[in-house]
């Protein structure tokens, strides 16, 4: 079918192109021993043509000495290519052929149907998006049937074809096909593949493999004949499959050839990446803009799944291998330890507390098993204790790394969900896992936007702002005074905290000449050192607030912007701004430091009301008449507003 075109002798190179224009389908089969998974694929192979003469002639020659089909040519043996498949009449490892139609590409993986080769079977699904599940129509559903429609669901296969074949040993009977139909739907209640479909073939006679089966004409559908296996192949959506709303591209290496060009290489793993698209590089937190997507063949408009690219981005940005780049709003988890399942896939068993190297995407960090919650009976799909894991066992555990990394549920995003397990001393691959989901467990710090000059990150504490309010009794706030010098602030913020400390509330009061003996000492009164100034105490109030504690600040603060970033370091309704407002004729006139005469002989520079504007807060929370009443009644004022 797929050859026979005469382009091939026509015009080569318009056949190569339209045979790349084709999507490719990658499935296994898989089932019980000697269902007749390779004699499948061999009669796939062989009625669509894709079998050369000398491989035919092989293995009609092959057949008088290692076929199990009598006089005819026995077509398994085109993918049994190990002595000891043929000479057993099984499959042990995974062979993998490719063939085309007019329609579409393939690539088979024929894994094997023995228990003890359950590892190889895992390693040809976690590339196949759908799975051709083989059932004996003689003996119906078995053990492994159960275990490779398990495996095929856990890697994330959507799509399941269960072929039952050998038709023709149980004379096509409609009856017994119906059987098996109705025992498999009892295994496909626990799965989570969407697509499940069922074949009657005969592989060994042809049979509803390339075409359809005139033995068979109860095969129907809303009294249409149903399609052969091949029709099926060649129709079965799966550009759904891909994840195109998440954008994952794991970084594999920094391209820089020259000093004019930096790019960051990698396979996109989910979504669609386009010049001008905000990205978010993880684990730094930092946003960019993608510049251009370049390739070997030229810049791309767009980048899909699959795409080899090279992205440059309009910031000069630190990224380095096995970051990944995500969409800016995307909310990516960063975990130190994560729940997953685990193949093993060595002679040595997994121990809990080994330390191993685990690679995640292009990402590679060690690790250890820290749990293992329970086995998976692959035979009876039962959970199980364990302590360890032999070859080819199966189980949900719970890991930890040495370091933070993103982490994706398999099932959403495979390319960045699925991660392999490392011998650190031997440097063999003796597990894969597909991540479930992260543990609750905190990071001990977070990456935070922030203006510092030294590379730090956010360390969270165990012991919560939260914590420490519900042991105080109260929520911690800021309580902050302005106004001009001789308003009457540390007068009204000292009454305030004596009356807070009789009605038991925790309490601490930063007054402006206090914190110039320490925290602010090397500070003048210049604008930029005043701004510094509130800038330093607005952090220590924050500080303060955290512990749970209500923090009053007595200080002139006069210019709104300082006021406002004070502000920004607390959450909405635990800043409350108090202005004392009292006129500067009556400040003057108190003047309990001689200041003002100071200032106005022109011994004090930069002084607020005389030499130095004071901003007067617009909206601040409580409002002051310092010249027009009393301590005692401005206090009753303040409590309401506080408490």
């Amino acid at each position: 079918m797929a050859h026979a075109s005469d382009l091939i002798s026509d015009d080569i190179e318009a056949y190569l192109k339209e045979h790349e224009r084709k999507d490719l389908l990658r499935f296994i089969t898989c089932g019980s021993v000697d269902d007749g998974k390779s004699t499948l694929i061999g009669r796939l192979l062989h009625d669509s043509k894709m079998i050369y003469e000398d491989q035919l002639a092989a293995i009609t020659q092959a057949s008088k000495t290692a076929g199990t089909t009598g006089d005819e040519v026995d077509l398994a043996l085109l993918v049994d290519g190990l002595q000891s498949e043929r000479e057993q009449g099984i499959t042990i490892d995974v062979a993998y052929r490719f063939f085309s139609t007019d329609r579409r590409k393939f690539i088979i993986a024929d894994t094997p149907g023995h228990e003890q080769y359950t590892r190889n079977m895992a390693t040809g699904a976690s590339t196949a998006s759908l799975a051709v599940i083989l059932v004996d129509a003689r003996h119906g559903v078995q053990t492994q049937t159960r275990r490779h429609s398990f495996i095929a669901d856990l890697l994330g296969i959507q799509h399941l074809v269960v072929a039952i074949n050998k038709m023709d040993l149980v004379d096509y009977s409609q009856e017994r096909y119906e059987e098996i139909v109705a025992e498999y739907q009892e295994i496909a209640g626990k799965l989570n593949a969407p697509d499940i479909r069922f074949v009657p073939l005969s592989a060994l006679k042809g049979d509803n493999v390339v075409n359809p089966s005139e033995a068979m004409d109860w095969y129907r559908v809303d009294g249409k004949q149903s399609p052969a296996l091949l029709e099926l192949l060649e129709t079965v959506e799966i550009t759904h499959d891909q994840n195109l709303r998440d954008l994952r591209l794991p970084v594999q290496y920094v391209n820089r050839p020259n000093l004019d060009f930096r790019g960051y290489a990698g396979t996109l793993a989910a979504g669609v990446m386009s010049p001008g698209q905000k990205v978010r590089a993880l684990p730094s937190g930092k946003v960019s803009t993608v510049e251009r997507l370049v390739t070997w063949d030229g810049d791309l408009e767009a980048a899909y799944p699959g795409d080899a690219i090279t992205v440059t981005l309009e910031d000069e940005i630190d990224i380095s291998r096995g970051d990944w780049l995500v969409a800016e709003n995307d909310e990516v988890p960063l975990a130190t330890s994560f729940e997953a399942d685990i193949v093993w896939m060595h002679e040595t068993a997994l121990e809990p507390g080994k330390l191993y190297d685990i690679k995640l995407a292009t990402r590679d960090v060690a690790g250890k098993v820290a749990a293992i919650d329970y086995q998976v009976d692959v035979n009876t799909l039962e959970h199980r204790h364990a302590d360890h894991l032999d070859l080819n066992a199966i189980a949900r555990c719970a890991l930890e790394l040495t370091a933070p990394v993103p982490v994706d549920d398999y099932r959403t995003s495979p390319g960045t969900g699925s991660f392999i397990i490392i011998d650190r001393l031997t440097n063999i691959t003796v597990g894969a896992g597909m991540i479930h989901r992260p543990l609750e467990s905190e990071l001990p710090y977070e990456f935070r936007e922030h203006d510092s000059k030294a590379s730090v990150v956010w360390n969270r504490t165990s012991v919560t702002q939260a914590m420490r309010e519900q042991l105080n009794g109260h929520a911690g706030k800021c309580v902050w005074f302005t106004g001009l010098s001789g308003s009457g602030k540390s007068s009204l913020a000292n009454a305030l905290e004596v009356e807070l400390n009789r009605r038991g509330y925790h309490t601490m009061l930063l007054d402006g000449d206090n914190i110039r003996h320490g925290l602010c000492k090397d500070l003048g009164m210049g604008e930029a050192d005043r701004t510094e100034n509130i800038r330093r105490v607005g952090e220590v109030a924050r500080l303060f607030a955290e512990a749970g504690i209500i923090v009053i600040t007595a200080f002139i603060s006069p210019f709104r912007a300082d006021r406002d970033a004070a502000r920004a370091l607390f959450d909405e309704g635990d800043f409350i701004e108090v202005h004392v407002d009292t006129p500067l004729d009556i400040c003057e006139q108190r003047d309990p430091k001689g200041l003002y005469q100071k200032a106005r002989e022109g011994r004090i520079a930069d002084f607020t009301g005389i030499s130095s504007p004071y901003e007067a807060p617009p909206q601040a929370e409580v409002t002051l008449k310092g010249a027009e009443h009393g301590q005692q009644e401005l206090l009753a004022q303040l409590i309401k507003r506080v408490i």
